[in-house]
Parts: C-alpha cells; structure tokens; sequence
C-alpha cells in the first residue's frame, strides 16, 4: 500500500500588486475610498495527491503559478484557501540562498540551515565533511556568506539538502544557477536520491530533463492545474 507524502487540496493563493501612484492620485483615491492595489489569483483551486517514491514535474509557462505552488508545498508561502500536507524531512532548492544568514560563515551556516531541515547537531557533525566536500567551496567554508557568489550559495544550499536525508526533494530552476559541470552533479544525486525511492517535485523549463527524470507531469495555466499524466505526453502538449 503507498503512502501519501505530499497532499494538496482546493488550494488558492492570491498577491496583491501595488503600483507606483502620484501623490495626486493617492489623494484622489483617499477620498473617494477607492483601493488602487490590483490583486492577482496565482493559484486557483488546485487539488492532487503526490505517493511515496514518485518524481513529479510542476510545468507550465511563465506565470502560471507552479513556482508558488512549491513554496507553497514547502511550507515557504501558506495558501489563502485549502490545504497542503506533507510527510516526512521536506527539503529542496527553493530560492538561492534561502535559509541562509548573510553574516554567518559558510560552516555556521550549514548547521543553521541542517537544524531548519530537521537534522540534530549529531547528524551535521557526522555529514560535515560530506557536505563541504560535495559543495566544493572548502576555501571559503569559513567566510561569511555575505561575500559568496549565487554559484556559491547554490553549491553549499544543494549541498546540506540532499545530505539532509529528506523523504521528499522539491526542486525549483535553481539549477539553473552555476556552472554545468556542478549542474551535472547535482543531477546526478538528484537521479540518486529518485533510484533511492525518495519523493520528487521538480520545477524546470528544461523540458528534456524533465521527461527523462519524472514520470508524472502536473500543467499548470494561469492557476489551474489542466493535466495530470505522464510527464513524457505532458511535455510533448506543451510543445505543441
């Protein structure tokens, strides 16, 4: 029997836009009592259930909401309506740098964001090196992480999270960020971690990646989910 590990039901999550306005307009406004903020719906009542050891494609084009709706996922926004449950150490590249204290060093930094995934001090010290290694920025480990490049903070992020042991790995374009051969590497422990039987959400435009990596494709358009299937037909309906 499998298991549940991500549970999204009916959400929706609405931004409000502000718009830069004379001070003759704002007043206008005031008087009249009328709201200059124009509000977006970026999503709209999506609704799916993600199993233990699937690897899922979020796709759709820009703005289509599927980079909120893994914030969402991962706890980063909270839907306006509806509901998201998750199983399981949650973890992933959501946002370069995200989780990480500017005037921390790397080192410090690397227990910091561990204890956010989860870990206890026990498990960091015994991955440490593990870490250091894989980011490969041992140089710097102990600089203050205000002065790394995104390539850098990529490298050490990606780096804590898949030693992290997460049941499920939520992937953004953030891979995007550095150089190919580290991109490669991290496709590489991401194929690792998927052969592991662990759960995967992955946003990407790099669609071949996308149909050799996950079998199931979630489209999205302007808010609504509009197919769900396998990951190879739904790129192709993109395509066409």
């Amino acid at each position: 029997m499998t298991t549940t590990y991500i549970e999204v039901v009916d959400v929706a999550k609405r931004f409000t836009l502000r718009h830069n306005r004379s001070l003759k307009e704002l007043a206008v406004a005031a008087i009249r009592g009328k709201n200059l903020s124009d509000t977006f719906l970026a999503l709209d009542g999506v609704s799916f259930d993600v199993t233990e050891g699937e690897s899922v494609a979020l796709l759709g084009f820009n703005g289509s909401g599927k980079s909120t709706l893994l914030k969402c996922i991962s706890g980063v926004l909270t839907p306006d309506t509806g509901t998201i449950r998750t199983r399981g150490r949650v973890a992933g590249l959501i946002e370069v740098g995200a989780g990480f204290h500017p005037d921390l060093t790397g080192r410090e930094n690397v227990y910091l964001n561990g204890a956010i995934l989860g870990m206890s001090k026990e498990q960091i010290d015994a991955r440490f090196d593990e870490i250091v290694a894989f980011s490969e920025i041992e140089r710097f480990i102990d600089t203050e992480v205000k002065f790394y490049s995104s390539g850098m903070f990529l490298r050490l992020a990606f780096a804590v999270a898949v030693h992290s042991d997460p049941e499920v790995f939520l992937v953004d374009e953030i891979l995007a960020v550095g150089d190919e051969p580290f991109q490669r590497k991290c496709l590489d422990r991401i194929k690792q971690l998927k052969g592991e039987g662990r759960t995967l959400v992955i946003v990407s435009h790099d669609l071949d990646m996308v149909a050799g990596l996950c079998e199931r494709g979630i489209l999205l358009e302007h808010g609504e989910m509009v197919v769900d299937g396998v990951a190879s037909e739904v790129v192709a309906r993109m395509r066409s």
